[in-house]
């Protein structure tokens, strides 16, 4: 870490097919060896595939009073909708980090900043998806999205341990700094 100033935040251009920013994160995270175009297609390919699906919340009768989400069906399509969604729901809230004081190690519970936690939540459903059992990286991360939107799957659970790791070490929050 560099102790002259902080390095500057690199512009990300959107994505050209939805012209979203988030995406185009997430598609430079899928990026393995320069590949983007491979990673493109991953990611198209696993919005195609819940499109597909058309598993959105308005098949659920719409919530039996005609109601609907507010970011679910939007005009983007739905498959760019579950993965936004998916997203928000593997995003962590508390998160630990090491403080050493007097000799001993302590595991502080701190809040995640909104950038990190978005970082963290990509990191955790990429991971999630490579190690799935379904034959293409597009299936299984159009699996993982999928099961990310609907509260289970590997990175929900990244997640909910993380919050219990947080939540087990909250003695330790007054060493916050």
């Amino acid at each position: 870490m560099s102790r002259r100033r902080r390095a500057d935040k690199r512009v990300i251009l959107p994505d050209p097919k939805f012209a979203d920013l988030i995406l185009s994160k997430f598609i430079n995270n899928v990026m393995l060896g320069g590949k983007k175009s491979t990673a493109e297609g991953i990611v198209y390919g696993a919005i195609d595939i819940l499109d597909a699906k058309k598993l959105v919340n308005e098949n659920k009768d719409d919530d039996e009073d005609g109601s609907s989400d507010g970011d679910v069906g939007t005009f983007k399509g739905v498959g760019l909708s579950l993965f936004h969604m998916a997203l928000k729901k593997v995003k962590p809230r508390l998160e630990v980090r090491s403080r050493r004081v007097g000799g001993a190690t302590y595991q502080v519970p701190v809040e995640v900043r909104n950038d990190r936690a978005i970082a963290l939540s990509m990191r955790w459903l990429i991971d999630a998806a490579r190690k799935r059992g379904e034959n293409t990286m597009t299936d299984r991360l159009a699996a993982e999205l999928y099961d990310a939107a609907n509260d289970r799957g590997s990175a929900v659970k990244k997640r909910d341990d993380t919050h219990k790791m947080a939540e087990a070490n909250k003695a330790f929050a007054h060493y916050r700094w």
